[in-house]
Protein backbone atom coordinates (compact mmCIF):
# COMPACT_ATOMS: atom_id res chain seq x y z
CA UNK A 1 0.00 0.00 0.00
CA UNK A 2 1.75 3.41 -1.09
CA UNK A 3 2.42 5.86 1.99
CA UNK A 4 0.20 8.80 2.30
CA UNK A 5 3.17 11.02 1.82
CA UNK A 6 4.23 9.52 -1.49
CA UNK A 7 0.35 9.88 -2.44
CA UNK A 8 -0.14 13.52 -1.61
CA UNK A 9 3.12 14.36 -3.60
CA UNK A 10 1.95 14.16 -7.16
CA UNK A 11 -1.19 15.87 -5.87
CA UNK A 12 0.72 19.18 -4.85
CA UNK A 13 2.76 18.98 -8.07
CA UNK A 14 -0.20 18.96 -10.07
CA UNK A 15 -1.56 21.57 -8.30
CA UNK A 16 1.31 24.08 -8.64
CA UNK A 17 1.75 22.96 -12.45
CA UNK A 18 -2.10 23.87 -12.02
CA UNK A 19 -1.72 27.61 -10.81
CA UNK A 20 1.21 28.21 -13.09
CA UNK A 21 -0.56 27.71 -16.12
CA UNK A 22 -3.48 29.86 -14.43
CA UNK A 23 -1.97 32.28 -14.32
CA UNK A 24 -0.34 32.09 -17.65
CA UNK A 25 -3.47 32.41 -19.21
CA UNK A 26 -4.54 35.01 -17.00
CA UNK A 27 -1.16 36.91 -17.66
CA UNK A 28 -1.64 36.61 -21.31
CA UNK A 29 -5.57 37.86 -21.47
CA UNK A 30 -4.26 40.75 -19.36
CA UNK A 31 -2.22 41.75 -21.81
CA UNK A 32 -4.77 41.43 -24.25
CA UNK A 33 -7.16 43.64 -22.73
CA UNK A 34 -4.63 46.33 -21.90
CA UNK A 35 -3.63 46.69 -25.82
CA UNK A 36 -7.51 46.33 -26.45
CA UNK A 37 -8.47 48.91 -24.11
CA UNK A 38 -7.54 52.18 -25.53
CA UNK A 39 -9.26 51.40 -29.18
CA UNK A 40 -12.54 50.42 -27.12
CA UNK A 41 -12.70 53.51 -24.50
CA UNK A 42 -11.61 55.85 -27.01
CA UNK A 43 -14.64 56.96 -29.26
CA UNK A 44 -13.60 60.14 -30.75
CA UNK A 45 -10.55 62.26 -31.69
CA UNK A 46 -11.05 64.84 -28.98
CA UNK A 47 -7.72 64.34 -27.09
CA UNK A 48 -8.34 63.53 -23.28
CA UNK A 49 -6.95 66.74 -21.40
CA UNK A 50 -4.23 66.19 -18.64
CA UNK A 51 -4.64 68.02 -15.71
CA UNK A 52 -1.16 67.78 -14.61
CA UNK A 53 1.13 70.63 -15.54
CA UNK A 54 4.07 68.59 -17.24
CA UNK A 55 4.35 69.92 -21.00
CA UNK A 56 3.66 66.82 -23.36
CA UNK A 57 4.39 66.48 -26.78
CA UNK A 58 0.88 65.89 -28.24
CA UNK A 59 0.69 62.28 -30.32
CA UNK A 60 -0.67 62.73 -33.84
CA UNK A 61 -4.41 61.63 -34.22
CA UNK A 62 -4.78 58.09 -34.24
CA UNK A 63 -7.13 55.97 -36.82
CA UNK A 64 -9.75 53.52 -34.38
CA UNK A 65 -9.80 51.04 -37.05
CA UNK A 66 -5.73 50.50 -36.35
CA UNK A 67 -6.84 49.23 -33.20
CA UNK A 68 -9.77 47.08 -33.82
CA UNK A 69 -7.27 45.43 -36.01
CA UNK A 70 -5.12 43.82 -33.44
CA UNK A 71 -8.10 42.87 -31.81
CA UNK A 72 -8.88 39.30 -33.24
CA UNK A 73 -5.07 38.26 -34.08
CA UNK A 74 -4.66 38.74 -29.87
CA UNK A 75 -7.54 37.19 -28.96
CA UNK A 76 -6.66 33.94 -31.50
CA UNK A 77 -2.98 34.45 -29.84
CA UNK A 78 -4.30 33.86 -26.38
CA UNK A 79 -6.97 31.06 -27.12
CA UNK A 80 -4.02 29.39 -28.00
CA UNK A 81 -1.87 30.26 -25.28
CA UNK A 82 -4.72 28.64 -23.43
CA UNK A 83 -5.44 25.67 -25.38
CA UNK A 84 -1.61 25.02 -25.47
CA UNK A 85 -1.50 25.24 -21.48
CA UNK A 86 -4.25 23.07 -20.96
CA UNK A 87 -3.28 20.34 -23.17
CA UNK A 88 0.39 20.28 -21.83
CA UNK A 89 -1.31 19.86 -18.21
CA UNK A 90 -3.60 17.04 -19.19
CA UNK A 91 -0.20 15.33 -21.22
CA UNK A 92 1.87 16.09 -17.35
CA UNK A 93 -1.03 14.64 -15.40
CA UNK A 94 -1.09 11.40 -17.75
CA UNK A 95 2.40 11.08 -17.50
CA UNK A 96 2.17 11.62 -13.76
CA UNK A 97 -0.60 8.85 -13.28
CA UNK A 98 1.13 6.36 -15.23
CA UNK A 99 4.65 7.29 -13.63
CA UNK A 100 4.00 7.33 -10.10
CA UNK A 101 2.37 6.49 -6.64
CA UNK A 102 -1.13 6.45 -7.16
CA UNK A 103 -1.77 6.07 -10.60
CA UNK A 104 -1.56 2.70 -12.45
CA UNK A 105 1.92 1.34 -12.05
CA UNK A 106 0.78 -0.12 -8.69
CA UNK A 107 -1.79 -2.22 -10.25
CA UNK A 108 -0.66 -5.44 -11.32
CA UNK A 109 0.16 -5.57 -15.29
CA UNK A 110 -2.58 -7.65 -17.37
CA UNK A 111 -2.71 -11.35 -18.47
CA UNK A 112 0.09 -11.46 -20.93
CA UNK A 113 1.99 -8.54 -21.41
CA UNK A 114 5.48 -7.96 -20.99
CA UNK A 115 7.15 -8.96 -17.97
CA UNK A 116 9.79 -6.18 -16.44
CA UNK A 117 13.27 -7.36 -17.75
CA UNK A 118 14.55 -8.28 -14.44
CA UNK A 119 11.53 -10.30 -13.66
CA UNK A 120 12.62 -12.13 -16.85
CA UNK A 121 16.12 -12.42 -16.68
CA UNK A 122 15.36 -13.81 -13.28
CA UNK A 123 13.26 -16.64 -14.84
CA UNK A 124 15.80 -16.90 -18.09
CA UNK A 125 18.32 -18.26 -15.36
CA UNK A 126 15.92 -20.57 -13.31
CA UNK A 127 14.86 -21.82 -16.83
CA UNK A 128 19.12 -22.49 -17.71
CA UNK A 129 19.42 -24.12 -14.67
CA UNK A 130 16.22 -26.50 -14.48
CA UNK A 131 17.02 -27.72 -18.42
CA UNK A 132 21.00 -27.94 -17.35
CA UNK A 133 20.32 -30.33 -14.67
CA UNK A 134 17.65 -32.47 -15.94
CA UNK A 135 19.78 -33.00 -18.75
CA UNK A 136 22.51 -34.25 -16.59
CA UNK A 137 20.23 -36.68 -14.98
CA UNK A 138 18.88 -38.02 -18.06
CA UNK A 139 22.62 -39.23 -19.16
CA UNK A 140 22.73 -40.71 -16.37
CA UNK A 141 20.34 -42.18 -16.68
CA UNK A 142 20.60 -43.43 -20.06
CA UNK A 143 24.12 -44.66 -19.15
CA UNK A 144 23.31 -47.15 -16.90
CA UNK A 145 20.15 -48.13 -19.46
CA UNK A 146 22.65 -48.33 -22.42
CA UNK A 147 24.86 -51.10 -19.68
CA UNK A 148 21.82 -53.31 -19.68
CA UNK A 149 19.85 -52.95 -22.86
CA UNK A 150 23.01 -52.42 -25.44
CA UNK A 151 23.62 -49.30 -27.54
CA UNK A 152 20.73 -49.97 -30.30
CA UNK A 153 17.98 -50.12 -27.77
CA UNK A 154 18.49 -46.54 -26.70
CA UNK A 155 19.37 -45.24 -29.98
CA UNK A 156 16.23 -42.98 -30.12
CA UNK A 157 16.41 -41.52 -26.30
CA UNK A 158 20.54 -40.96 -27.18
CA UNK A 159 19.66 -38.72 -30.57
CA UNK A 160 15.85 -37.07 -28.24
CA UNK A 161 18.91 -36.40 -25.79
CA UNK A 162 21.28 -34.75 -28.18
CA UNK A 163 18.31 -32.54 -28.95
CA UNK A 164 18.17 -31.36 -26.01
CA UNK A 165 21.49 -30.61 -25.32
CA UNK A 166 21.20 -28.85 -28.78
CA UNK A 167 18.79 -26.68 -27.83
CA UNK A 168 20.05 -26.18 -24.37
CA UNK A 169 23.70 -25.22 -25.63
CA UNK A 170 21.37 -22.44 -28.18
CA UNK A 171 20.12 -21.22 -25.26
CA UNK A 172 23.69 -21.08 -23.26
CA UNK A 173 25.16 -19.28 -26.05
CA UNK A 174 22.58 -16.39 -25.90
CA UNK A 175 22.71 -16.00 -22.25
CA UNK A 176 26.40 -15.71 -23.01
CA UNK A 177 25.94 -12.91 -25.48
CA UNK A 178 23.73 -11.51 -23.30
CA UNK A 179 25.69 -10.83 -20.65
CA UNK A 180 28.43 -9.52 -23.15
CA UNK A 181 26.17 -6.88 -23.80
CA UNK A 182 24.62 -7.89 -27.27
CA UNK A 183 22.23 -7.14 -28.15
CA UNK A 184 22.16 -3.58 -26.68
CA UNK A 185 18.19 -2.00 -27.11
CA UNK A 186 16.03 -3.07 -24.18
CA UNK A 187 13.48 -4.49 -26.72
CA UNK A 188 15.73 -6.59 -28.25
CA UNK A 189 17.16 -7.70 -24.83
CA UNK A 190 13.82 -8.98 -23.54
CA UNK A 191 13.37 -10.63 -26.61
CA UNK A 192 16.68 -12.41 -26.26
CA UNK A 193 15.80 -13.51 -22.59
CA UNK A 194 12.47 -14.81 -23.75
CA UNK A 195 14.12 -16.68 -26.72
CA UNK A 196 16.16 -17.99 -23.88
CA UNK A 197 13.22 -19.23 -21.99
CA UNK A 198 11.45 -20.82 -25.26
CA UNK A 199 14.86 -22.97 -25.85
CA UNK A 200 15.05 -24.33 -22.93
CA UNK A 201 11.37 -25.82 -22.77
CA UNK A 202 11.92 -26.94 -26.62
CA UNK A 203 14.92 -28.75 -24.58
CA UNK A 204 12.60 -30.13 -22.18
CA UNK A 205 9.66 -31.18 -25.08
CA UNK A 206 12.62 -33.61 -26.29
CA UNK A 207 13.32 -35.12 -23.43
CA UNK A 208 9.07 -35.40 -22.67
CA UNK A 209 8.24 -36.44 -26.60
CA UNK A 210 10.33 -40.35 -25.55
CA UNK A 211 9.71 -40.02 -21.70
CA UNK A 212 7.08 -42.48 -21.37
CA UNK A 213 8.73 -45.27 -23.99
CA UNK A 214 11.88 -44.22 -22.26
CA UNK A 215 10.65 -45.66 -18.71
CA UNK A 216 8.72 -48.66 -20.91
CA UNK A 217 12.07 -49.60 -22.01
CA UNK A 218 13.65 -49.61 -18.40
CA UNK A 219 10.24 -51.42 -16.33
CA UNK A 220 11.63 -50.31 -13.28
CA UNK A 221 7.79 -50.03 -12.36
CA UNK A 222 7.94 -54.17 -12.94
CA UNK A 223 10.47 -54.60 -10.75
CA UNK A 224 14.18 -53.64 -10.36
CA UNK A 225 15.93 -56.94 -10.20
CA UNK A 226 17.92 -56.57 -13.43
CA UNK A 227 18.90 -52.60 -13.30
CA UNK A 228 20.04 -53.06 -9.57
CA UNK A 229 22.54 -55.67 -10.53
CA UNK A 230 24.21 -53.46 -13.08
CA UNK A 231 24.21 -50.69 -10.19
CA UNK A 232 25.33 -52.87 -7.75
CA UNK A 233 28.48 -54.28 -10.30
CA UNK A 234 29.24 -50.43 -11.00
CA UNK A 235 29.26 -49.76 -6.81
CA UNK A 236 32.07 -52.61 -6.97
CA UNK A 237 33.89 -51.56 -9.39
CA UNK A 238 34.28 -48.13 -8.46
CA UNK A 239 35.33 -48.74 -4.83
CA UNK A 240 37.93 -50.40 -5.86
CA UNK A 241 39.04 -47.48 -7.77
CA UNK A 242 38.04 -44.81 -4.67
CA UNK A 243 40.53 -46.37 -2.56
CA UNK A 244 43.13 -46.42 -5.61
CA UNK A 245 41.96 -42.87 -6.38
CA UNK A 246 43.23 -41.63 -2.37
CA UNK A 247 46.42 -42.94 -3.01
CA UNK A 248 47.24 -41.24 -6.00
CA UNK A 249 46.12 -38.09 -4.59
CA UNK A 250 48.51 -38.08 -1.67
CA UNK A 251 51.33 -38.99 -4.40
CA UNK A 252 50.28 -35.93 -5.99
CA UNK A 253 50.57 -34.09 -3.07
CA UNK A 254 54.02 -35.28 -2.55
CA UNK A 255 55.34 -34.67 -5.81
CA UNK A 256 53.84 -31.56 -6.80
CA UNK A 257 53.05 -28.17 -5.86
CA UNK A 258 49.73 -27.88 -3.34
CA UNK A 259 48.34 -25.37 -6.64
CA UNK A 260 48.74 -28.72 -8.73
CA UNK A 261 46.12 -30.87 -7.05
CA UNK A 262 43.97 -27.89 -5.51
CA UNK A 263 41.20 -28.48 -7.58
CA UNK A 264 41.17 -32.07 -6.52
CA UNK A 265 41.93 -31.83 -2.77
CA UNK A 266 38.30 -33.14 -1.80
CA UNK A 267 37.20 -35.29 -4.30
CA UNK A 268 37.96 -38.49 -2.73
CA UNK A 269 36.24 -37.88 0.63
CA UNK A 270 33.15 -36.39 -1.79
CA UNK A 271 33.33 -39.98 -3.31
CA UNK A 272 33.02 -42.12 -0.36
CA UNK A 273 30.22 -39.66 0.92
CA UNK A 274 28.24 -40.59 -2.73
CA UNK A 275 29.08 -44.49 -2.41
CA UNK A 276 27.86 -44.70 1.61
CA UNK A 277 24.95 -42.80 0.04
CA UNK A 278 24.79 -45.40 -2.97
CA UNK A 279 25.16 -47.89 -0.09
CA UNK A 280 21.98 -47.28 1.81
CA UNK A 281 19.58 -46.36 -1.50
CA UNK A 282 20.58 -49.83 -3.30
CA UNK A 283 20.23 -51.61 0.41
CA UNK A 284 16.48 -49.64 0.69
CA UNK A 285 15.68 -50.70 -3.15
CA UNK A 286 16.51 -54.16 -2.61
CA UNK A 287 14.13 -54.29 0.09
CA UNK A 288 11.22 -52.60 -1.32
CA UNK A 289 11.21 -54.41 -4.29
CA UNK A 290 10.94 -57.75 -1.64
CA UNK A 291 8.06 -55.99 -0.39
CA UNK A 292 6.44 -54.93 -3.64
CA UNK A 293 6.56 -51.22 -2.84
CA UNK A 294 8.17 -51.03 -6.48
CA UNK A 295 7.69 -47.12 -7.04
CA UNK A 296 9.54 -46.58 -3.67
CA UNK A 297 12.44 -49.05 -4.82
CA UNK A 298 12.31 -47.53 -8.49
CA UNK A 299 13.14 -44.05 -6.72
CA UNK A 300 15.63 -45.31 -4.49
CA UNK A 301 17.46 -47.22 -7.47
CA UNK A 302 17.53 -44.03 -9.61
CA UNK A 303 18.91 -42.10 -6.26
CA UNK A 304 21.59 -44.56 -6.11
CA UNK A 305 22.69 -44.58 -9.83
CA UNK A 306 22.70 -40.59 -9.37
CA UNK A 307 24.97 -41.04 -6.24
CA UNK A 308 27.09 -43.92 -8.25
CA UNK A 309 27.97 -41.95 -11.50
CA UNK A 310 28.94 -38.49 -9.17
CA UNK A 311 31.32 -40.77 -7.46
CA UNK A 312 32.73 -41.77 -10.56
CA UNK A 313 32.85 -37.86 -11.96
CA UNK A 314 35.00 -37.42 -8.63
CA UNK A 315 37.27 -40.16 -8.97
CA UNK A 316 37.93 -40.12 -12.39
CA UNK A 317 39.13 -36.28 -11.97
CA UNK A 318 41.38 -37.10 -9.96
CA UNK A 319 42.56 -39.96 -12.08
CA UNK A 320 42.43 -37.47 -15.14
CA UNK A 321 44.57 -34.89 -13.44
CA UNK A 322 47.29 -37.35 -12.47
CA UNK A 323 47.62 -38.00 -16.34
CA UNK A 324 47.66 -34.04 -17.30
CA UNK A 325 50.35 -33.42 -14.73
CA UNK A 326 52.80 -36.00 -16.03
CA UNK A 327 51.90 -34.83 -19.70
CA UNK A 328 52.01 -30.96 -18.51
CA UNK A 329 55.54 -32.14 -17.12
CA UNK A 330 57.12 -33.75 -19.93
CA UNK A 331 55.84 -30.92 -22.46
CA UNK A 332 57.42 -28.10 -20.17
CA UNK A 333 60.80 -27.81 -22.11
CA UNK A 334 59.54 -28.30 -25.14
CA UNK A 335 57.14 -25.59 -24.98
CA UNK A 336 59.61 -23.14 -23.62
CA UNK A 337 61.79 -23.43 -26.35
CA UNK A 338 59.05 -22.96 -28.64
CA UNK A 339 57.94 -20.07 -27.19
CA UNK A 340 61.23 -18.19 -27.07
CA UNK A 341 61.42 -18.88 -30.52
CA UNK A 342 57.92 -17.32 -31.02
CA UNK A 343 59.36 -14.25 -29.13
CA UNK A 344 62.30 -14.37 -31.20
CA UNK A 345 59.63 -13.99 -34.32
CA UNK A 346 58.08 -11.38 -33.11
CA UNK A 347 61.82 -9.63 -32.81
CA UNK A 348 61.94 -9.54 -36.33
CA UNK A 349 61.38 -6.99 -39.34
CA UNK A 350 58.08 -7.90 -39.70
CA UNK A 351 56.73 -8.14 -36.01
CA UNK A 352 58.79 -5.33 -34.60
CA UNK A 353 55.65 -3.24 -34.13
CA UNK A 354 52.09 -3.18 -32.50
CA UNK A 355 50.99 -5.22 -29.06
CA UNK A 356 53.08 -8.68 -29.44
CA UNK A 357 56.21 -6.53 -29.95
CA UNK A 358 54.88 -4.69 -26.70
CA UNK A 359 54.56 -7.43 -24.81
CA UNK A 360 58.23 -8.96 -25.31
CA UNK A 361 59.65 -7.62 -21.88
CA UNK A 362 56.82 -9.46 -20.09
CA UNK A 363 56.75 -12.47 -21.79
CA UNK A 364 60.82 -12.43 -21.67
CA UNK A 365 60.20 -12.14 -17.46
CA UNK A 366 57.66 -14.98 -17.35
CA UNK A 367 60.19 -17.67 -19.37
CA UNK A 368 63.09 -16.16 -17.27
CA UNK A 369 61.23 -16.36 -14.34
CA UNK A 370 59.93 -20.14 -15.64
CA UNK A 371 63.56 -21.29 -16.29
CA UNK A 372 64.42 -19.86 -12.69
CA UNK A 373 61.61 -21.75 -10.75
CA UNK A 374 62.95 -25.29 -12.80
CA UNK A 375 66.52 -25.16 -12.04
CA UNK A 376 65.94 -24.88 -8.09
CA UNK A 377 64.28 -28.13 -8.50
CA UNK A 378 61.32 -27.10 -5.90
CA UNK A 379 58.14 -28.91 -6.07
CA UNK A 380 55.78 -27.12 -8.81
CA UNK A 381 52.43 -27.19 -10.77
CA UNK A 382 53.26 -28.43 -14.38
CA UNK A 383 49.75 -27.09 -15.73
CA UNK A 384 50.28 -23.71 -14.30
CA UNK A 385 53.59 -23.13 -15.08
CA UNK A 386 52.31 -23.54 -18.75
CA UNK A 387 49.20 -21.53 -18.59
CA UNK A 388 52.11 -18.75 -17.58
CA UNK A 389 54.12 -19.71 -20.38
CA UNK A 390 50.66 -19.77 -22.71
CA UNK A 391 49.29 -16.64 -21.65
CA UNK A 392 52.94 -14.54 -21.60
CA UNK A 393 53.27 -16.00 -26.01
CA UNK A 394 49.77 -16.13 -26.72
CA UNK A 395 49.64 -13.42 -28.39
CA UNK A 396 52.64 -13.71 -30.97
CA UNK A 397 51.22 -17.99 -31.01
CA UNK A 398 47.60 -17.19 -31.14
CA UNK A 399 47.41 -17.32 -35.29
CA UNK A 400 49.85 -20.63 -35.03
CA UNK A 401 50.17 -24.11 -34.67
CA UNK A 402 52.56 -25.91 -32.92
CA UNK A 403 53.71 -26.58 -29.19
CA UNK A 404 52.92 -23.89 -27.54
CA UNK A 405 49.27 -24.45 -29.24
CA UNK A 406 49.13 -27.91 -27.81
CA UNK A 407 50.39 -26.38 -24.57
CA UNK A 408 47.31 -23.92 -24.37
CA UNK A 409 44.60 -26.84 -25.59
CA UNK A 410 46.16 -28.79 -22.51
CA UNK A 411 46.15 -25.81 -19.88
CA UNK A 412 42.09 -25.47 -21.21
CA UNK A 413 41.51 -28.77 -21.51
CA UNK A 414 42.24 -29.29 -17.96
CA UNK A 415 40.45 -26.24 -16.40
CA UNK A 416 37.42 -27.12 -18.59
CA UNK A 417 37.07 -30.90 -17.50
CA UNK A 418 38.00 -29.30 -13.23
CA UNK A 419 34.95 -27.05 -13.65
CA UNK A 420 32.66 -29.39 -15.12
CA UNK A 421 33.31 -32.14 -12.82
CA UNK A 422 32.89 -29.28 -9.69
CA UNK A 423 29.10 -28.04 -11.26
CA UNK A 424 28.27 -31.57 -12.05
CA UNK A 425 29.20 -32.65 -7.79
CA UNK A 426 27.71 -29.24 -6.65
CA UNK A 427 24.55 -28.13 -8.88
CA UNK A 428 21.67 -27.76 -6.51
CA UNK A 429 24.11 -24.29 -5.69
CA UNK A 430 25.44 -23.54 -9.00
CA UNK A 431 23.58 -20.72 -10.42
CA UNK A 432 23.35 -19.97 -14.27
CA UNK A 433 26.20 -17.63 -14.89
CA UNK A 434 28.91 -20.33 -13.98
CA UNK A 435 26.88 -22.54 -15.94
CA UNK A 436 27.23 -20.39 -18.99
CA UNK A 437 30.93 -19.84 -18.90
CA UNK A 438 31.17 -23.44 -18.62
CA UNK A 439 29.56 -24.01 -21.71
CA UNK A 440 31.09 -21.54 -23.51
CA UNK A 441 34.74 -22.67 -22.32
CA UNK A 442 33.26 -25.78 -23.62
CA UNK A 443 32.13 -24.40 -27.18
CA UNK A 444 35.53 -22.45 -27.77
CA UNK A 445 37.79 -25.47 -26.49
CA UNK A 446 38.90 -26.30 -30.00
CA UNK A 447 39.27 -22.69 -31.82
CA UNK A 448 39.99 -20.60 -29.33
CA UNK A 449 42.28 -22.33 -26.11
CA UNK A 450 43.33 -19.77 -24.21
CA UNK A 451 40.32 -17.74 -24.29
CA UNK A 452 38.08 -21.12 -23.15
CA UNK A 453 40.84 -21.11 -20.44
CA UNK A 454 39.81 -17.85 -18.96
CA UNK A 455 36.41 -19.26 -19.18
CA UNK A 456 36.59 -21.91 -17.50
CA UNK A 457 38.49 -20.44 -14.72
CA UNK A 458 35.79 -17.69 -14.46
CA UNK A 459 32.86 -20.30 -14.10
CA UNK A 460 34.80 -22.21 -11.22
CA UNK A 461 35.27 -19.33 -9.55
CA UNK A 462 31.69 -18.23 -9.87
CA UNK A 463 30.47 -21.75 -8.70
CA UNK A 464 32.56 -21.73 -5.60
CA UNK A 465 31.30 -18.86 -4.70
CA UNK A 466 27.79 -19.88 -5.39
CA UNK A 467 28.70 -23.09 -3.00
CA UNK A 468 29.72 -20.74 -0.75
CA UNK A 469 27.10 -17.99 -0.59
CA UNK A 470 24.06 -20.22 -1.55
CA UNK A 471 25.42 -22.98 0.97
CA UNK A 472 23.87 -26.92 0.58
CA UNK A 473 19.85 -26.40 0.32
CA UNK A 474 19.42 -29.32 2.12
CA UNK A 475 21.49 -28.26 5.25
CA UNK A 476 19.65 -24.43 4.84
CA UNK A 477 16.29 -26.14 5.66
CA UNK A 478 17.71 -27.55 8.95
CA UNK A 479 18.29 -30.81 7.95
CA UNK A 480 22.24 -31.44 9.73
CA UNK A 481 25.52 -31.30 8.22
CA UNK A 482 26.85 -32.68 4.82
CA UNK A 483 27.31 -35.93 5.11
CA UNK A 484 24.80 -36.60 8.16
CA UNK A 485 20.85 -36.89 8.21
CA UNK A 486 17.64 -39.44 7.85
CA UNK A 487 20.22 -41.27 5.44
CA UNK A 488 24.09 -40.99 5.74
CA UNK A 489 24.86 -39.10 2.53
CA UNK A 490 21.86 -37.55 2.00
CA UNK A 491 23.10 -33.64 2.54
CA UNK A 492 26.05 -34.69 -0.28
CA UNK A 493 23.25 -36.22 -2.92
CA UNK A 494 21.00 -32.92 -1.83
CA UNK A 495 23.94 -30.68 -3.20
CA UNK A 496 24.64 -32.99 -6.27
CA UNK A 497 21.24 -31.98 -7.35
CA UNK A 498 20.23 -35.91 -7.16
CA UNK A 499 17.53 -35.29 -4.56
CA UNK A 500 15.01 -32.04 -4.31
CA UNK A 501 16.09 -30.50 -1.06
CA UNK A 502 12.59 -30.13 0.46
CA UNK A 503 12.00 -34.44 0.06
CA UNK A 504 15.07 -35.77 0.15
CA UNK A 505 13.54 -39.18 1.31
CA UNK A 506 11.19 -39.40 -1.26
CA UNK A 507 11.44 -37.35 -3.58
CA UNK A 508 11.93 -38.31 -7.72
CA UNK A 509 15.00 -37.41 -9.11
CA UNK A 510 14.75 -35.59 -12.41
CA UNK A 511 15.67 -37.21 -16.01
CA UNK A 512 13.63 -38.22 -19.10
CA UNK A 513 10.81 -37.60 -17.08
CA UNK A 514 10.05 -34.38 -16.02
CA UNK A 515 9.81 -33.77 -12.15
CA UNK A 516 6.68 -34.72 -10.99
CA UNK A 517 5.21 -36.09 -7.17
CA UNK A 518 6.32 -39.33 -6.31
CA UNK A 519 3.44 -41.79 -7.23
CA UNK A 520 2.24 -43.79 -3.87
CA UNK A 521 2.80 -47.49 -3.65
CA UNK A 522 -0.26 -49.99 -2.80
CA UNK A 523 -0.61 -50.60 0.98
Amino acid sequence: MTSPVFRGRPRRAGSHLSVRVAHAVVGGAAGVVWLVLPGMTTGTDTPVAITRSTSVVAAPPQDPTDTADLVLPLLAVGAAGALAGYGYLRRVRRARDRTTPGGTAGVPPPAGSVPPSAELDERAGAALVAADDRIRSARTELDFTRARFGEEAVAPFARALEDAEAEAAAAFRMRQRYDEGIPEEPAARRHALAGIIGRCEEAGRRLDAVAGDFGRLRGLEEGVGEALVVAEGRFRELTGRTAAAQSLLAGLRARYAATASAAVAGNVEQAKDRLVFATDRLNRARQEDDSGRLAAAARHLRAAEGAIAQAAVLVEGVERLAAELREAEAMIPAVLTGAEAELASARGPAGSEGEAFSRLPHADAVLASVRHELTEGRPHDPVGVLRRIVRATVPPASARTGVVATAAHLVARSATAATADFVTTHRAAVDAPARTRLVEARRLLAGDAPRADTLALEARELAEQDVRVRGNPFTAAGSGALGTGPTAGTAGAVLGGLLPPDDPEDGAPTGFAAPTAPPADPE
